[in-house]
């Protein structure tokens, strides 16, 4: 991924950032908003690492998917489906409907769109 999409989508990637660096502040976050400058700067303080370590380990998270929650794209939709297929057992098609595997039917929906568990 692209520092871009990163910027372009803030507050989406906290979840992914905070899963990579756990010390990681939210309110921090919402400060540094999307400035690739002040990310590097604040990962450093955090992880206690030079500039050029922080700068390496974040080009190196960059170099990751982009998380699927964040983008929104049926092209990428698509290319995360196809990357899960090494978890789909031998004979199953990613792409089916999952349906006859869960309890999607079980409960109809009644209008209060509150699911049943």
């Amino acid at each position: 991924m692209k520092w871009t999409h990163v910027q372009a989508n803030w507050s989406a990637f906290y979840e992914a950032i905070q899963e990579k660096w756990e010390d990681v502040d939210e309110a921090m976050l919402d400060e540094i908003d999307g400035d690739q400058r002040e990310f590097v700067r604040y990962i450093a303080e955090v992880t206690e690492q030079d500039i050029s370590e922080a700068r390496d380990e974040i080009k190196e998270w960059l170099a990751g998917e982009i998380p699927a929650d964040v983008v929104m794209d049926p092209s990428h939709d698509n290319h995360s489906i196809a990357l899960s297929g090494k978890y789909v057992s031998e004979g199953e098609d990613e792409y089916a409907d999952d349906a006859r595997f869960g309890d999607d039917d079980e409960y109809p929906d009644d209008g209060d769109n509150l699911g049943r568990v």
